[in-house]
């Protein structure tokens, strides 16, 4: 049986509301990195010019994270609680991006967005197993399937490692600030981060790869109203 049209029309609603916000935080979030790049984008601040490329990182990877998200969960109803993250992952950047000369406080606000974003993984459960119950068919069985084991992956050991790592970079930068800080050995820090955020970035763009032909397919089945 084919789903009411007013259903269909709030999903795609609801759908754009995410795609949206999601360009609008970002939007605020890349301002915020703009406007402090350009104090550093000198010679004499040539060590930081690594934050601000990281940063640049940050914001594609919750970008794309956003999209792929939206592609496979985002239904009607709207979801405050998952949205209200959003927005605190917004202040999160733009904190962080305030730091870009400043390795100890970017590492310190670095610990508390890596937490935001674990929570977010972890609260983002729920849509999970709310789209695993009106599951349509094989192919959304096989997607959210994918979801899921990609939602554990991260909840259980990618983004608590990058929170281990920031708060690992924090330690080391106060514990040993005359070669971290008097003689730019935050660099190492910065470039192993950068480093860790590219290939995260190429783990993304990979599984969106992966999920396309069933994202595809499995908005058909529901929209078609086709039994498993």
């Amino acid at each position: 049986m084919k789903p009411p049209e007013t259903r269909t029309d709030l999903d795609a609603m609801v759908v754009e509301i995410e795609l949206t916000l999601t360009s609008i935080v970002q939007g605020v979030a890349l301002y915020f990195l703009i406007d402090n790049a350009r104090s550093v984008l000198s010679v004499q601040q040539g060590p930081f010019w690594l934050y601000i490329v990281a940063g640049l990182l940050v914001i594609l990877i919750f970008w794309s994270r956003s999209v792929v998200h939206t592609l496979t969960l985002i239904r009607w109803p709207l979801e405050f609680g998952h949205n209200f993250f959003y927005f605190a992952c917004a202040l999160g950047e733009s904190l962080l991006f305030t730091r870009l000369s400043n390795p100890g406080a970017w590492f310190a606000v670095g610990t508390l967005y890596a937490a935001i974003v674990w929570l977010l993984f972890i609260y983002d459960l729920r849509l999970i197993r709310s789209r695993e119950r009106d599951s349509a068919g094989e192919a959304s069985n096989r997607l959210y399937a994918l979801v899921k084991r990609d939602q554990r992956l991260n909840i259980g050991a990618l983004v608590p490692a990058l929170f281990l790592f920031n708060l690992a970079c924090l330690i080391c930068i106060r514990a040993w600030p005359e070669f971290f800080t008097a003689r730019n050995g935050h660099v190492w820090l910065a470039a192993v981060q950068l480093l860790v955020l590219g290939f995260y970035l190429l783990y993304v763009l990979r599984f969106f790869r992966t999920l396309a032909p069933l994202i595809s397919r499995a908005r058909q089945e529901w929209h078609s109203g086709s039994n498993p």
